[in-house]
This record gives structure tokens, C-alpha cells and sequence, in this order.
């Protein structure tokens, strides 16, 4: 899926299909996500970064099982690497596997235009758009912001959805 065939000039974000060689990258970028979790932990640095391999291996391992055709890309700010994006279309629907940024790039608008132009494609296409999220991350209220709602909750996860009656049931209420 490629969001950017339509974009503004002006947008300094691109996409890069990862290739092996860019694996520290996501290897990074994961770790960056879990960073919080590892702060309370006795781990040595070398038993961190075993652990971080770990899950990132079978992340990707079920992924890819589960996911079969999803598209893996490097999200490029200003030519820089930032972050990551993993998506799987099916026929009514357009999934966000992972949408994660280094902390040195959130709060930029970044994942904000991402997910507006991935909604974009879904209108035009009349998909859904879904997404699992922990309970405490903080990306949950962009979520909500851009009108996906919260349709089953697990001890970990919210499953979320944006279709195009959520966002204007959000409009309407704010309005009130």
C-alpha cells in the first residue's frame, strides 16, 4: 500500500521497504517501544538486548505467519529513518500491524499524517481500518482523536476500528 502516490509536495515523510541490512534499525525502533518495560527490570544491558531480539523475533514470526502479504516499511522523515510501519490490506480492511517512532521524532505530527492519509485510502477504497493497542500507550488518544473507537478489550490490547460513522458520531458529540 503505498500512501504517498496522491501526497502533498510539501510532506517531508517517505517510505522504505525494510531490507536485511536494516533490521539494527527496527531492532532500535522496537526497543525504543519497550524501553519503559526494561527500566524496572535487573536485566544486564546484554540480557536486554537478548530479550529485545527475542520478542522482536517472534513478533515478526507472527506476523508474518498471520499477516501473509503485509507490507514492512521504514517510515523516513526529513531522509531520516524514524520509525515503522507495518500494514495488511485485505479485502475490507486496511490493518495497522505497528505504527512506532523514535521518541526524537514523536510529537512532530508525523504519525498524525500517516494515519490521516492511511484513513484517506480507506474511504476511497471502503475499508475499515483497525489496530490492536496496549492499554497504556499514549498513541491511544491520537487514536481516538482520529475517530477509532474501541470495540473489544483484552488484559493487554485494545482492538480499535475507524470507520467513517465513528468519526462523525465523534464530531456530533464534541459539538455538544
Amino acid at each position: 500500500m503505498n500512501l504517498y502516490n496522491h501526497n502533498h509536495k510539501n510532506s517531508m515523510i517517505t517510505f522504505k521497504t525494510i531490507e536485511d541490512q536494516d533490521h539494527p534499525f527496527i531492532l532500535k525502533v522496537y526497543r525504543s517501544t519497550r524501553e519503559k518495560e526494561l527500566l524496572f527490570t535487573y536485566l544486564t544491558e546484554e540480557q536486554k538486548n537478548s530479550f529485545i531480539w527475542m520478542q522482536l523475533t517472534a513478533q515478526l514470526t507472527d506476523y508474518k505467519k498471520n499477516y501473509k502479504g503485509a507490507t514492512y516499511q521504514i517510515i523516513v522523515y526529513n531522509r531520516k529513518p524514524a520509525g515503522r510501519l507495518y500494514l495488511w490490506e485485505t479485502i475490507n480492511e486496511i490493518r495497522i500491524l505497528d505504527i512506532s517512532l523514535l521518541p526524537e521524532f514523536q510529537g512532530k505530527g508525523i504519525g498524525t499524517e500517516i494515519l490521516t492519509n492511511i484513513i484517506k485510502s480507506a474511504k476511497v477504497k471502503n475499508k475499515k481500518v483497525s489496530l490492536h493497542v496496549t492499554h497504556d500507550n499514549p498513541a491511544k488518544n491520537l487514536y481516538k482523536r482520529l475517530g477509532f473507537k474501541k470495540i473489544i478489550t483484552s488484559m493487554t490490547h485494545d482492538y480499535m476500528e475507524f470507520k467513517e460513522e465513528n468519526l462523525l458520531i465523534s464530531t456530533f458529540l464534541q459539538s455538544k
